[in-house]
């Protein structure tokens, strides 16, 4: 039995990219990379991911206060 009260999930499928950012995100796929962390562009694309997601938000928000 180990010390660990919550047990650690073993790791994901890891492999290093030797393209740039936006060439790795595309590699492996943007919400593979963004999500499951298929490399370690993952931060990156999970910070991609936010800004589109509260873009899109805040458009919503601004055509809905138009009307």
């Amino acid at each position: 039995m180990t010390s660990e009260r919550i047990p650690r999930r073993p790791p994901p499928d890891f492999h290093e990219s030797e393209a740039s950012v936006i060439g790795g995100v595309i590699e492996d796929g943007f919400l593979s990379v963004a999500l499951d962390d298929a490399n370690q562009y993952g931060p990156h694309a999970m910070i991609m991911l936010l800004f589109a997601v509260a873009s899109v938000t805040a458009i919503l928000l601004l055509i809905t206060s138009l009307f």
